[in-house]
């Protein structure tokens, strides 16, 4: 069973919506602690603020729920955007720590006032691989859709699986152990993002 954790940040419907579209119908939504320490496969989604995520986890008291499946039973697992910078030890976006599962940090994208880029960073943009990983394609680049205005940085390069150039490189979609993490929203990337939630179910 996946469980979709619905921590009242984010499109949670559109990612069970997905997953039935590809034929994953093992999921469901949920923010029982029970139903999630006992799940099979996480995901983490989320769209919004980082300090309001941390306190709805805190709040629906899912922490220890989510430390059990995801750090002692080993359960694959998948951030999506928000839910991805919550892996990460703190962001700038507020003073409460986050999950800590990466040795990694939420930043705001920081441009040069000249700069015709915008923050925060919305729509199609490739994502390339930065190593063979089981997620994202390594023999050619991928298009996903963006809308975020932080980003992760992380501590050891060996947990980047892909990369995406906005204003210079910065991590796209992140792995370590049974941990993975994507900025983008593959429940809104068509072909893409079914590619990539259909890998993440058969892990």
């Amino acid at each position: 069973m996946i469980a979709i954790v619905d921590y009242v940040v984010g499109n949670v419907a559109s990612v069970a919506n997905m997953l039935e579209h590809i034929g994953e119908y093992g999921a469901v939504v949920t923010r029982d602690a029970a139903v999630i320490a006992d799940a099979d496969k996480i995901i983490l989604p989320g769209v919004g603020a980082f300090e309001m995520g941390m306190a709805n986890l805190h709040k629906f008291g899912l922490i220890e729920a989510l430390n059990l499946a995801v750090i002692d039973k080993g359960a694959p697992t998948l951030g999506i955007c928000l839910g991805m910078q919550l892996l990460t030890r703190s962001s700038e976006e507020g003073r409460v720590a986050g999950l800590g599962w990466l040795n990694a940090e939420t930043v705001r994208f920081s441009f040069d006032p000249e700069s015709e880029l915008k923050v925060p960073h919305i729509g199609w943009d490739s994502v390339l691989a930065a190593r063979q990983n089981p997620l994202i394609d390594s023999e050619m680049p991928s298009r996903f859709y963006f809308v975020h205005a932080f980003h992760v940085r992380c501590a050891d390069d060996a947990d980047v699986i892909a990369t995406t150039d906005y204003g210079g490189t910065f991590t796209s979609a992140v792995n370590r152990a049974n941990i993975f993490g994507v900025q983008f929203h593959p429940e809104k990337s068509h072909r893409y993002g079914m590619a990539l939630l259909r890998r993440f179910v058969s892990l």
